[in-house]
C-alpha cells in the first residue's frame, strides 16, 4: 500500500496562495478550510487554515485581495459553497499604548477568540 502525502493533494503547500479560480478547484477536490476574514482597520483580508498550512486569497497578479467591508466577502465565499468563517483583527493600539507589556497573539490564538461570521 502506498501513503499518500500532502503534495498529492491539489492545494497549495503552507504559506502559499489561493486565487478564486484554484480555491474553487480545492474545494471540488474535498478541501474544506477554517475561514479567517482579518479586519484591518476597515479593511478586510481572507486567508484560509487547512490541512497544509495557511494560504491567502489572491488575485491573479498574487496581490492579495482586500475588500471595503464583510458583505462582498460573504457574497464570494457562499457562492463556492462556504457557510461561514471567523472574523479576527489585529489592534494596532494594543497595551503597550499604556504602558502595559503584551505578548503577541499567535494566529490560533486570533481564530480561537475570532468572532464567527455566516456566509448563507
Amino acid at each position: 500500500m502506498i501513503a499518500a502525502d500532502a503534495s498529492t493533494h491539489d492545494y497549495p503547500a503552507p504559506e502559499t496562495q489561493f486565487t478564486i479560480t484554484s480555491l474553487s478547484h480545492a474545494l471540488a477536490e474535498g478541501m474544506s478550510p477554517i475561514v479567517e476574514v482579518i479586519s484591518m482597520d476597515g479593511i478586510y483580508s481572507v486567508r484560509f487554515h487547512h490541512a497544509n498550512g495557511m494560504s491567502s486569497l489572491v488575485d491573479a497578479a498574487g496581490n492579495v485581495c482586500t475588500f471595503k467591508g464583510t458583505g462582498e466577502i460573504r457574497d464570494l465565499m457562499s457562492a463556492l459553497g462556504l457557510t461561514h468563517g471567523v472574523l479576527t483583527w489585529a489592534d494596532q493600539c494594543g497595551d503597550e499604548m499604556i504602558g502595559v507589556p503584551s505578548k503577541a497573539i499567535t494566529a490560533e490564538e486570533m481564530l480561537t477568540y475570532g468572532t464567527r461570521i455566516a456566509f448563507r
